[in-house]
């Protein structure tokens, strides 16, 4: 029996859009057929205005959730019900910076419990890697984790420590017998440390103190770690000119090294920065001008495969708003709700269309951490599906956005794309929290 409908003139199908109607059986999407096609009788129908497209669930891979320990920073319930008014259908939750992290099973089990009955979206996890003994990934790998993340600078929280230049090498050889995938944070302290330090209110003194070089030093450690090993590696939030540069060229040696960035490294100026907005701090920084340029082509090359949020609030507090003292600053953009129609205003300006963004946004993530069943209109995949309104502008409200913190660098930016719906499993996305937990071994 079909339980619904879809009847769109415009759905996003095979990389273009044309019109379909879509039947969805039990969660997922029966058959794609076309237009005029006659509609099964007792199922509810779901017709698209015509200033509407039907797209994909975005599928947000690099998400920081918090929970538990500092779900005053976020948390499960909140961070997936603006995930899903933005778009997003699915997340990844970060390792960090919960409290416990997700460094073995029991870890990850107080986690899921966390967030058992709390989730308005779908909700997978990554485990994390810190020094120590890399045997015990293999445990984390089988209780289900989608692939592991780890730093190569500090945190920023301290139960969550660097893994080193010597633990590196030995993580990707166990990650690479696991055919699992490692994310890395790929910033180098000794570069960084021989940059001016950061202080006060200027963005272009926090800037400086983290240079494009630190970015690229690293990348280039972690390809070679890559080659060494033949693991599968991958770069977080990359956000230069220099280390596109070298992810170029270990993927042309053939080093398994995939990349994404964030619509904030796309969409935001430096120059637009107000001194002391400390809303706009992340890790690494804004770069604006060439940079974004780099980052534009790279997507375009299929250099970069993945936009995601990396989606770091934390309490008002610890973003220093009294002083606007960057140094002081806790490092991160909270943006899940809004990243497609910041990519989608920021696309237009540079002719990018919209099947390229939410590419990069839905299948991109999705076929990252191998999530079959994500990230597409296609026949038995799941019905997590987005009505769309590309045209409709509107401008952002702090106070209406979904998240804990209402703290947000697009604060009064006008943009362009509203999510007007969102169907999960087939079914709309309500004030009742609907989401599942997801393993790597459920398909």
């Amino acid at each position: 029996m079909t339980d619904l409908v879809v009847v769109a003139d415009r759905a996003l199908i095979g990389g273009g859009f044309r019109p379909a109607v879509l039947q969805v059986t039990g969660g997922r999407i029966a058959t794609v057929q076309p237009p005029g096609s006659p509609l099964p009788d007792g199922a509810a129908v779901l017709r698209l205005a015509e200033d509407e497209v039907l797209l994909p669930g975005l599928v947000d891979t690099h998400v920081h959730v918090n929970e538990p320990g500092r779900t005053h920073w976020e948390g499960f319930a909140t961070a997936t019900r603006a995930a899903a008014a933005g778009g997003v259908t699915t997340i990844l939750d970060m390792p960090l910076n919960a409290i416990p992290p997700t460094l073995d099973p029991d870890a990850l089990a107080v986690k899921r419990r966390a967030a058992t009955g709390e989730v308005f979206t779908d909700v997978g996890f990554l485990g994390g890697v810190v020094p120590g003994d890399p045997g015990r990934l293999a445990a984390l790998a089988a209780a289900g984790v989608y692939g592991f993340k780890c730093f190569l600078l500090p945190s920023g929280v301290p139960e969550f420590p660097p893994v080193g230049d010597a633990g590196l090498p030995a993580a990707m050889t166990e990650i690479a017998r696991l055919d699992s995938l490692l994310m890395v944070h790929a910033e180098d302290a000794d570069t960084i440390a021989e940059a001016p330090p950061a202080s006060g209110g200027r963005y272009s003194d926090y800037l400086a103190s983290r240079p494009a070089e630190a970015e690229a030093v690293a990348v280039g450690q972690v390809a070679r770690a890559a080659a060494r090993t033949g693991a599968r590696a991958h770069i977080v939030h990359l956000s230069s000119a220099a280390g596109v540069a070298v992810l170029r060229a270990a993927q042309r040696a053939g080093v398994r090294l995939t990349a994404e960035t964030c619509p904030h490294y796309l969409a935001l100026d430096p120059a637009n920065i107000p001194d002391g907005a400390t809303e706009f701090k992340c890790c690494p920084p804004i770069r604006g001008g060439a940079d974004a340029d780099a980052l534009w082509q790279a997507l375009a090359d299929g250099v970069i495969t993945a936009v995601v949020s990396d989606h770091s609030p934390c309490p008002p507090a610890m973003k220093a708003l009294a002083t606007g003292d960057f140094a002081a600053a806790w490092g991160g953009v909270s943006s899940i709700q809004l990243g497609l129609p910041v990519m989608w205003t920021a696309a237009q300006r540079r002719g990018v269309p919209l099947q390229d963004v939410v590419r990069w946004m839905s299948a991109g993530p999705a076929d990252l951490v191998r999530m079959a069943g994500k990230g597409r209109i296609q026949a038995g995949a799941d019905a997590d599906l987005v009505v769309f309104a590309p045209d409709q502008r509107h401008r952002v409200l702090a106070g209406e956005l979904r998240q804990r913190h209402y703290l947000t660098p697009y604060n009064g930016t006008e943009l362009t794309g509203v999510v007007r719906s969102v169907l999960l499993a087939g079914r709309p996305v309500t004030d009742t929290p609907a989401g599942r937990l997801l393993s790597r071994e459920d398909r």
